[in-house]
């Protein structure tokens, strides 16, 4: 019998039949600490890989949503954090789709690129005289900045494939790799300003145009490294939408899809507790009222964890968990009611002012990244921008709180300020090495992506290759992991 058990396996490899893994017992319960958009993600996607007998906790200490908030001005809630998406973030589509949300209708509008004393670009009614002076300022600058976004994209789209297919990485690195090999992550070494003048874009594009967009984005300059300089290029292209009724909605409907149970404390600490052959990782948690703890198979940390962003200790865990290297970005979000002074722009008419969006380049005399006029996050359809001459609703970002000097200088008068400063992006040159995914056996990171590029879709990728991690890995399915050549894999598995 040994004999032709043998041979019936040799013949069912040798006529490419695959053969089943066998899966193991669900774990019972998984702690997910984050519920923004990254962590939110996870508990929609652990749910669908687990099924439904598996109990999953969402630790948040704020508000469900994270760096996706809003403030309410007027009786009206408009983006403070995480405000637009692209349409190629597939998971943000489906997400919507799935969850009953709905796109939120665009207003039109112009942006102009200020220097602190003048405008170096302004844009018009008409896109072809626009590209008529894109080229006469930067020569082929955007043409060449377009191909090469739209390159990256193309090859960074196969992650959907790979992870329709079960497919998932251990690394953000092996991610990189074959998604890219080592050009991707050679772009998360190289600084975009180089990467671009060696494909024959100007200086004076980078200085203006691109360092404009990465000032906005990120709150840094266009030494960032050139991957995370490729998405935020990609944030400014055509098509960006947003949720009606705020982008923090995908986080509360996620939670409420997974069935999720949510507890809002703060995590302290995560422990190994061994009880025999059985390992559970303790999670302490405490609020200003009580403190407890709950045991857990999987813990999914969806939360930044440098020095400056989290007090959660680690312990019992062989190798240790030690401190991560670099710091995040300070981005201070004034969100103005009031009149803006278009004087300071070179416009003492404000009825004449055109533009809704003003974006800097770097400029000792420029104490902010840009200044916009917002719209709230439910529009009617007979929803008008704001005439220049009139009281809009203003969202400045800067590196540090507006003085009252700095106030009077960007508005005429105003009714109302309120500020969010986050920690919102890691500061890209600050470090060179990209956290790790596995913490420890059943212990997983998922911020880490965040240090190739943060945005709303990559959350979401991390969380998706998080959950197929957990998954196949619980279940020792080693051969859905870092494998190389997926391309190609795929391709003869279709």
């Amino acid at each position: 019998m040994a004999v032709r058990a043998g041979l019936t396996l040799a013949f069912l490899i040798s006529i490419g039949v695959t053969v089943c893994h066998q899966e193991e017992a669900p774990p019972k319960k998984i702690a997910v600490v984050g519920a923004g958009i990254g962590g939110s993600s996870a508990a929609y996607f652990l749910r669908r890989e687990f099924g439904h007998n598996v109990k999953i906790d969402v630790y948040e200490k704020g508000t469900v949503g994270g760096r996706l908030a809003t403030v309410t001005v007027n009786g009206q809630q408009y983006e403070t954090g995480g405000s637009v998406i692209h349409p190629l973030n597939l998971h943000m589509q489906d997400f919507v789709k799935q969850l009953g949300l709905k796109h939120r209708k665009g207003v039109p509008e112009k942006v102009a690129i200020f220097n602190g004393e003048q405008f170096v670009f302004e844009e018009t009614d008409w896109y072809l005289q626009d590209l008529f002076k894109m080229w006469w300022r930067y020569g082929f600058g955007l043409l060449r900045l377009q191909m090469w976004v739209e390159e990256i994209l193309e090859k960074f789209m196969r992650i959907y494939k790979y992870q329709a297919h079960g497919y998932a990485f251990s690394t953000v690195e092996e991610m990189l790799q074959s998604l890219g090999g080592e050009r991707f992550i050679n772009m998360t070494r190289r600084s975009v300003a180089e990467t671009l003048q060696e494909l024959g874009v100007s200086q004076r594009f980078i200085d203006e145009i691109v360092t404009a967009v990465m000032r906005t984005n990120y709150g840094q300059s266009a030494t960032i490294p050139a991957f995370v300089g490729a998405v935020s290029m990609a944030g400014v292209q055509a098509g960006l939408w947003a949720v009606e009724g705020g982008n923090k909605l995908v986080c509360s409907h996620l939670l409420d899809s997974a069935k999720a149970h949510i507890i809002h404390t703060t995590v302290t600490s995560i422990s190994l507790q061994k009880s025999g052959d059985n390992s559970l990782y303790q999670v302490k948690y405490e609020n200003e009222d009580e403190g407890g703890y709950d045991f857990y198979d999987i813990v999914v940390i969806a939360t930044p964890l440098h020095q400056e962003t989290t007090n959660i200790t680690f312990s019992g865990l062989t190798p240790p968990v030690t401190e991560f290297p670099g710091h995040y970005q300070q981005m201070v979000v004034s969100v103005v009611h009031g009149y803006l002074n278009s004087s300071y722009f070179g416009f003492p008419d404000p009825k004449l002012f055109p533009f809704a969006a003003i974006l800097t380049i770097e400029s000792p005399k420029l104490f902010m990244f840009s200044t916009a006029s917002i719209c709230p996050v439910n529009i009617t359809g007979n929803y008008r921008r704001k005439q220049p001459q009139e009281a809009a609703v203003w969202k400045v970002f800067s590196p540090a709180p507006l003085t009252k000097e700095q106030l009077k200088t960007l508005f005429r008068s105003y009714y109302s300020v309120q500020v969010t400063d986050w920690l919102a992006y890691p500061q890209y040159n600050s470090v060179k090495e990209i956290p790790p995914i596995i913490l420890h056996d059943n212990l997983y990171y998922l911020n880490g992506i965040e240090w190739t590029a943060s945005a709303m879709e990559m959350s979401a990728i991390a969380a998706k290759n998080v959950a197929l991690l957990v998954y196949n890995r619980w279940n020792q399915q080693l051969d859905k992991i870092d494998q190389k050549d997926l391309v190609h894999k795929i391709k003869t598995e279709l």
